[in-house]
């Protein structure tokens, strides 16, 4: 493929969430990695979209302080508001992900106080305990069932919720609440979009307010009366660290699991491997990360200044889009990169990020990864695709890399 041709199959952003694009992805990726270190798009204003996939360059970039996240700094209003509904005044604008320090660090050292690595590792019964129940129903007849719906969505959702405090009558609802608001959509569903965001503010709003009056023992109540040096979030900063830990505590995880069953079912010696000796399942996991890469890009950046790159220059006010799933197939970086290996030592992926913004969940994403595969090889060994894997879609979202449907035979 040459650069004409990459350039006619991607337009713009949104041509990296089309079937076709999605269904080839790593093909397209190996071929702008030859031709740019930055591959320019047109973008929505006077700057271009530079679409980063080499390894070194995106490792380099992730902590690159020349890049701000905080959209106040670059773009206008009008140009908010094509990032998120409701423009800057959105109350889910302002969380970890938008700031740059020293916001950033004072909201992630409040965050950090109540999601702490012993906090999530006395979660490690109770996520047995649910990954065991939700795979009983398969256990002792053969059956055919879709593994996204009935195992790896509801996990990683009831955790989060258990976790955050929310009733169990509506997680079905952030299930439906998050799908839509991380997948692209066309301009004529703007007013859906903005009346979704809506209910989930206002339901997001309603549970800050219980807490207020009546703390419970859980995440929200911790995130409303949390303190630093006499600091706390305030009210549009809870509004976007809830609505942050409800997406990201979740839809993340949903991908590895479901992506990386996936990637061991299209190597089956692997997973007969596997099920001989699950002390593999950690070192498996990082390959699956690697591998089918959970978040295909990093949130979002913008140049501060002009930042050279190899035979290019990242312009002032440029959008920068750091492909993580590219970056974690780059040769040069990772020998055999379209091998999947569950033995692949050493494996520096960087499906988590790098940097001040390195994923804050992600201790919580590999234990309920590690907990799923341990459940999974005790409970239904015989596991195999109920379709072939070239028929299997995945969803159409630019930041998330995950299947639709993954429908799974047990015998």
């Amino acid at each position: 493929m040459t650069t004409s041709h990459v350039k006619q199959s991607l337009q713009s952003a949104t041509s990296l969430t089309t079937p076709s694009f999605k269904q080839h992805a790593y093909a397209h990726y190996d071929e702008l990695r030859q031709h740019s270190p930055a591959f320019p798009l047109p973008f929505l204003y006077e700057g271009q979209l530079r679409i980063i996939t080499r390894y070194k360059d995106a490792n380099s970039l992730l902590k690159e302080t020349r890049l701000t996240k905080n959209p106040h700094l670059i773009l206008t209003e009008e140009q908010f508001s094509e990032f998120f509904v409701g423009g800057s005044s959105s109350p889910l604008s302002k969380h970890m992900l938008n700031v740059d320090p020293p916001d950033h660090t004072r909201l992630r050292t409040l965050v950090h106080k109540v999601f702490t690595p012993r906090m999530i590792e006395k979660l490690r019964p109770r996520i047995h305990a649910i990954a065991s129940h939700l795979l009983q129903p398969y256990r002792h007849h053969s059956s055919s069932f879709d593994f996204i719906q009935s195992f790896a969505f509801p996990l990683p959702i009831i955790v989060i919720s258990e976790m955050l405090g929310v009733p169990i009558e509506d997680r079905d609802q952030f299930r439906q609440w998050s799908n839509y608001l991380v997948e692209e959509h066309a301009e004529e569903d703007k007013d859906k979009e903005i009346a979704i965001m809506k209910e989930f503010t206002d339901y997001i709003g309603s549970q800050i307010a219980d807490r207020r009056n009546h703390p419970k023992e859980d995440l929200i109540s911790q995130l409303v009366h949390v303190r630093e040096n006499g600091e706390q979030l305030s009210e549009p900063e809870l509004f976007s660290m809830i609505f942050l830990l409800i997406i990201a505590g979740h839809e993340t995880t949903v991908n590895l699991i479901g992506n990386g069953l996936f990637a061991l079912l299209q190597h089956p010696e692997q997973w007969e491997e596997l099920k001989k000796n699950p002390s593999l399942i950690p070192t498996a996991t990082e390959e699956m990360l690697r591998y089918y890469s959970p978040v295909e890009f990093s949130t979002n950046r913008w140049a501060l200044e002009d930042i050279p790159l190899g035979d290019t220059v990242i312009s002032k006010g440029d959008y920068v889009l750091i492909s993580l799933a590219a970056a974690n197939r780059d040769p040069e970086q990772f020998p055999e990169p379209h091998l999947f290996n569950m033995k692949r030592n050493p494996n520096k992926h960087i499906a988590f990020g790098m940097g001040i913004h390195y994923c804050l969940g992600a201790p919580l994403a590999r234990l309920e990864a590690h907990i799923a595969f341990e459940e999974l090889l005790r409970t239904l060994p015989s596991l195999t695709l109920a379709k072939p894997a070239e028929e299997l879609s995945w969803r159409p979202s630019l930041l998330m890399r995950g299947l639709k449907e993954l429908p799974l035979i047990h015998r």
